[in-house]
């Protein structure tokens, strides 16, 4: 019995140490990427798997019990919930930017298929196109 418990101790353990690795992945990506959409999904990546692990640590730690049975609970909670969230808060984001022009490309499709990326001068002509479009029209 004694054997069994080490082993279960240990892949505890271990889990428990895959889930410390990943925050700290997770902190270093926080901290070193630039925008802010790039640090949400460092984060919310990093969280969901984080929690996941750690919690699947003490679980097993714990045996099974109605201990175990919440954890778990909190795990699928955690895992519906915080990529919910933060799609939400990245959305918002890019709604508010203020900027777009400085965080996005702007791809065109031409009748092929094919993909370009807009240069700065094109997307100047696209917007007085719209903008002509917009005072000729009649409301």
């Amino acid at each position: 019995m004694a054997v069994i418990e080490w082993i279960q101790f240990l892949a505890g353990g271990l889990l428990l140490l895959i889930g410390l690795v990943i925050f700290l992945i997770q902190m270093i990506g926080v901290f070193r990427f630039k925008y802010v959409l790039n640090r949400m999904h460092a984060a919310a990546m990093g969280d969901t798997l984080g929690i996941g692990c750690c919690l699947l640590g003490l679980i097993v730690m714990k045996g099974f019990s109605f201990t175990s049975l919440k954890l778990l609970l909190v795990i699928i909670f955690l895992w519906f919930s915080s990529p919910v969230s933060s799609h939400l808060i990245a959305r918002l984001e890019v709604a508010t930017d203020e900027e777009p022009q400085k965080h996005y490309k702007q791809l065109a499709a031409d009748a092929n298929g094919e993909m370009t990326v807009l240069s700065e001068r094109d997307r100047e002509d696209k917007t007085e196109e719209e903008k002509e479009a917009r005072n000729g029209a009649v409301l």
